[in-house]
């Protein structure tokens, strides 16, 4: 069988080697008799998916069915969330690839896993509900001390705040556009509108 295997670290820290995931992952997959189609390896932390570029290429070899299983060393080395891994395992049932953790036991391939992968269905959507309502309650409390929601006025930026007075007067004195003035503010025009009719 031609398998993918994945490993990640966070850092490029000293002490983190992708070595040592893959040396097991190795072992593992010469034990089983199985052809490793490619290592994937990302050094970045789960929630930056702009760094992982050896998940995304993994993902790309997924769809194009290039092996049947993907292998890891834990789960947390592929995964962000509960959510991130069944709506990926669900990607990955449909091509027909297969998953496989080392240390968890964790195999799509099996009815046991296939049973778990639609129990991460509901956890996927219990961690969900949990996230918003954590959000809603942050927001709720913030509110309540009185601190303002959302991002700050565009007249509270530093530098549109020490250079607005100026700006203004020259607009009003005809001495440059909106464009101009949009363009010295690093603002957009319509912006630079709003700000006239709100003075």
């Amino acid at each position: 069988m031609r398998v993918a295997l994945y490993a990640r670290i966070s850092t490029n820290d000293r002490n983190q080697d992708p070595e040592t995931q893959l040396l097991a992952l190795r072992d593992f997959a010469r034990a089983q008799g199985w052809d490793v189609h490619a290592e994937y390896v990302d050094r970045a932390p789960a929630n930056d998916p702009g760094h992982r570029t050896a998940w995304r290429a993994l993902l790309d070899d997924a769809a194009k069915k290039r092996f049947r299983t993907v292998v890891v060393f834990r789960l947390d080395r592929a995964f962000r969330s509960v959510k991130h891994m069944h709506d990926t395992l669900s990607v990955w049932e449909a091509e027909q690839v297969d998953f496989r953790s080392l240390t968890e036991g964790f195999d799509t391939g099996t009815p046991l896993g296939r049973l778990l992968l639609n129990l991460l269905a509901s956890l996927a959507e219990f961690e969900l509900e949990v996230l918003r309502d954590r959000v809603h309650a942050g927001m709720a409390r913030a509110r309540r001390q009185g601190k303002r929601i959302g991002r700050p006025p565009i007249i509270e930026r530093p530098e549109v705040a020490r250079l607005w007075p100026t700006v203004e007067l020259r607009i009003l004195n005809g001495e440059i556009s909106l464009r101009e003035a949009a363009k010295l503010l690093r603002i957009g025009k319509t912006t630079v509108r709003r700000l006239l009719e709100k003075d």
